[in-house]
C-alpha cells in the first residue's frame, strides 16, 4: 500500500482542565524530519510527542504545531527580563538624544519588544497534559495516516497505468528487434553493393558471419528481461504494507539505465520511438515517486 508525505491533519480536544490543539503538516523529505512547536511551559513533552510521531511516520517533513491552554487561570504569571528592558531602553535614549528628540518615551515600546516580559506557568500538572495531548494527537496521527493513504491510492492508480503502458512498450520492442540476422544480412548486401558498385561478390558465409557479429552486440535480450524484472518488483513493492518509496526511485533509476542501454544498441527506428516514450513516462513516475513515503 503506497502512501504519500504530503498530507495534513487537524485535531482539537477539550478534556483534563486543558484546551488542546494540534496541526500537523507533512511534506516529501528524504529521511524522517520533525519539526515541533510546543509551549515553553510544556517543553518536557516534546521528546514524548516525538516518540508517538515516528511510531506512525517513517519518513516525510513533519510540522507540528500543539496549542495548550490551561483552564486554571491562576497558574498564569509574567517574568520581567530586567536587564534586557533596561539595555533597550538606554539604546531608545541614546537613539532619543541622537535625534535630538525631546518627547517622552512611552512605555509601550519596551512591552512591544520580544522577551521582554513573557508569561511563565506556575505549578503545571505535565501527568494531566500529557494525558490530553496524547489523545488529541493519535487523533491528528490517525487522520495524517488516512490521508496520506488516500494521497497513497491515487498515486498508485497513476503507477499502475504508466506501467501498463511501459510494458506495452516493451512488447513492442520486443517485436520491433526480432530477425536481427536477416535485417544486418541485407544491410550489409546492400552497402557493399553501393559500394563496390556490384563488382564485388562477398561469400554468403562470410556475410552471414559479419551479420551475426552485429547482431549479438545489438541484441537487447538481457535488457528486456531485466526491465520486465524490475517492472514486477516495482509491482511487489507497490503492494507492500511497508513504507517502499526508497525502493521505488532506485527501480526507476534501474529501469531508465536499461531503455538508455536499449536505445544505444537497437537499430529498428521503430523501437528507439518506443524507447522515448518509455523514458517520458519514467520520468513522470520519477516526479511522483519521490512524494511516497
Amino acid at each position: 500500500m503506497i502512501r504519500s508525505m504530503t498530507a495534513f491533519a487537524r485535531s482539537e480536544k477539550i478534556e483534563e482542565g486543558f484546551s488542546i490543539v494540534i496541526e500537523i503538516r507533512s511534506y516529501n523529505h528524504r529521511y524522517l524530519d520533525i519539526a515541533l512547536r510546543v509551549p515553553s511551559g510544556y517543553l518536557p513533552l516534546e521528546d514524548k510527542i516525538k516518540g508517538l510521531v515516528t511510531d506512525s511516520v517513517t519518513r516525510g517533513r513533519v510540522e507540528i504545531l500543539v496549542s495548550i491552554k490551561e483552564d486554571i487561570q491562576d497558574t498564569l504569571a509574567f517574568e520581567i527580563n530586567e536587564s534586557k528592558a533596561a539595555k533597550y531602553y538606554d539604546a531608545l535614549v541614546r537613539l532619543k538624544e541622537m535625534l535630538k528628540f525631546h518627547g517622552e518615551i512611552p512605555l509601550d515600546l519596551l512591552v512591544k519588544q520580544e522577551d521582554i516580559i513573557k508569561p511563565i506557568w506556575m505549578n503545571k500538572d505535565l501527568s494531566a497534559a500529557w494525558t490530553a495531548v496524547k489523545r488529541c494527537l493519535c487523533e491528528a496521527l490517525n487522520d495524517l495516516e488516512g490521508m496520506r493513504r488516500q494521497e497513497g491510492e491515487a498515486l498508485a492508480k497513476d503507477f499502475d497505468k504508466r506501467l501498463a503502458c511501459i510494458e506495452k512498450y516493451i512488447d513492442h520492442i520486443e517485436k520491433d528487434s526480432l530477425d536481427l540476422m536477416q535485417h544486418y544480412q541485407t544491410r550489409l548486401r546492400e552497402r557493399l553493393s553501393a559500394l563496390t558498385k556490384g563488382m564485388v561478390n562477398l561469400e554468403p558465409e562470410r556475410i552471414m558471419q559479419e551479420a551475426a557479429f552485429l547482431a549479438e552486440r545489438s541484441d537487447i535480450t538481457e535488457e528486456i528481461v531485466r526491465a520486465k524484472s524490475h517492472l514486477r518488483q516495482f509491482r511487489l513493492f507497490m503492494d507492500s504494507e511497508e513504507p517502499e518509496g526508497r525502493k521505488l526511485n532506485f527501480l526507476l533509476q534501474e529501469l531508465n539505465r536499461e531503455f538508455n542501454t536499449i536505445g544505444s544498441k537497437t537499430e529498428s527506428a521503430n523501437a528507439v520511438h518506443k524507447v522515448v516514450e518509455v523514458k517520458s513516462e519514467l520520468e513522470k513516475m520519477r516526479e511522483q515517486v519521490m512524494n511516497v513515503e
